[in-house]
């Protein structure tokens, strides 16, 4: 490829990125042109606790733009299928904010929930395949069976994770990486007690907080036997994020969490590598 055509190319890229109006991860799509995401997974994609993946068929669970369905391509996975629920209307939403969560995320992101997947599909050359299906209905006959399964970030926003657990077993024949994200306080406070701690009323969608010692009991009670795990680390958040509050007690909070993570800026996460029972 000549210069005329990379910096065509590039332009192309820049486009096309910019016809999504909302994106969740941040990736590089072509040399140079990033997605403007909310939260940026690259600086943390080597603390995961990976199984192989080469020569796997593996499953991406709650892809939203892709970044996790992506990664198992470039790590040599061999098949990747993607999946996502078909439209906002179907997330687990508090009850006193459906109406308002649901009409803010179509204003915000359109219509088109998985537009940025197709995207960044396109521009990566990538041949993963997208299949809109909830969490609560994965079984082998609606998408099949998966040496790997990764689920990012999800369980935090879901009404029922054991149901979403028991579902996602069912279509693991072999590991399972699974990440969410933690309570750090308590993680800190209490490091032996399973705890989590119950939301269901903020407007960030989120149900249920584990320490990390509740993000391993959820997955175990969750019918998985755990490998290994990660230390404690923080996703990053990226261009696309909301400001951030700037008043004293939020800067308090922002330098306190920098301590208890090394230096670190974002969300407190943990990540499980685990498989289902011999």
């Amino acid at each position: 490829m000549n210069t005329a055509e990379l910096d065509n190319g590039v332009a192309d890229a820049r486009v096309a990125v910019a016809e999504n109006p909302y994106w969740y991860h941040t990736m590089e799509v072509a040399p140079g042109v990033e997605t403007p995401g909310v939260f940026d997974l690259r600086p943390t994609v080597e603390r995961l606790p990976w199984p192989d993946v080469r020569g796997r068929r593996c499953l991406d669970i709650g892809t939203w733009d892709g970044f996790f369905a992506f990664e198992l391509e470039r790590r040599g996975a061999a098949e990747v299928v993607a999946t996502d629920i078909a439209d906002h209307d179907h997330w687990d939403w508090p009850a006193h904010v459906r109406a308002r969560g649901v009409e803010y995320m179509h204003a915000v992101s359109g219509p088109e929930k998985s537009l940025g997947f197709g995207i960044a599909k396109t521009l990566l050359g990538s041949s993963a395949r997208l299949q809109q299906v909830n969490v609560y209905d994965l079984s082998p006959d609606a998408v099949g069976e998966f040496d790997v399964v990764v689920c990012g970030s999800l369980l935090l926003h879901l009404r029922d994770p054991l149901r979403a657990l028991a579902a996602i077993q069912s279509v693991c024949r072999g590991q399972f990486l699974v990440t969410n994200q933690i309570d750090l306080r308590r993680s800190i406070s209490q490091r032996t007690q399973p705890l989590l701690r119950l939301d269901g009323l903020s407007d960030l969608c989120q149900w249920w907080l584990p320490n990390v010692a509740g993000n391993r009991q959820l997955v175990r009670a969750g019918g998985f036997e755990l490998e290994r795990e990660s230390r404690v680390y923080a996703v990053p958040f990226g261009t696309g994020h909301v400001p951030l509050p700037t008043g004293p007690r939020a800067q308090l909070t922002r330098l306190s969490r920098r301590l208890l993570l090394a230096g670190a800026n974002g969300v407190a996460h943990h990540a499980l590598l685990a498989r289902p029972p011999a």
